[in-house]
């Protein structure tokens, strides 16, 4: 029976590369002369630091956009709160690496509710979709593709 899997991964080698360009970026900016902000990326967060919570916002959008351009989803960013540690504000923006529990049952939740002739299951932290026809396969592709899941989603081992 044909199958595929449903993951959701970040390619950290790509983050790296966006953090790197949002560092000379902002060596570049106008409005970041003679101001202490940083980019630093190491196991798979990017901390941000800077003087105020409003340059924090300006280096979320830089951060952004670099993601964008390496072909990062930003869907996959998870912010934690921003801290204050005497002058210096920052943030770390953590990348979703995985399908969560909650995440996964609602996305085999959607798969049942679609009627379509397919069984999903959880398997670790992917969900595995098997049907008798491609066809329906591939309406699940897209379905999951048209969903809001606040996560970008990848499709795998496709067997026919």
């Amino acid at each position: 029976m044909p199958s595929f899997d449903i993951i959701s991964e970040v390619d950290s080698v790509e983050v790296r590369n966006a953090a790197e360009n949002a560092s000379r970026e902002l060596d570049t900016r106008f409005d970041f002369r003679n101001v202490n902000a940083s980019f630093e990326f190491k196991n798979d967060i990017v901390k941000l630091s800077a003087e105020n919570e409003y340059q924090i916002g300006q280096m979320m959008t830089i951060l952004r956009g670099q993601l964008a351009k390496r072909g990062v989803d930003a869907n996959s960013l998870d912010l934690q709160k921003a801290d204050q540690t005497g002058k210096t504000y920052s943030q770390e923006a953590w990348f979703k690496q995985g399908i969560d529990v909650a995440v996964a049952k609602k996305l085999v939740k959607l798969i049942k509710d679609s009627k379509l002739k397919v069984q999903a299951s959880i398997q670790g932290d992917k969900v595995r979709v098997t049907g008798k026809k491609r066809d329906d396969l591939q309406q699940v592709m897209s379905l999951v593709r048209s969903s809001e899941l606040e996560q970008p989603f990848q499709f795998n081992n496709f067997k026919d």
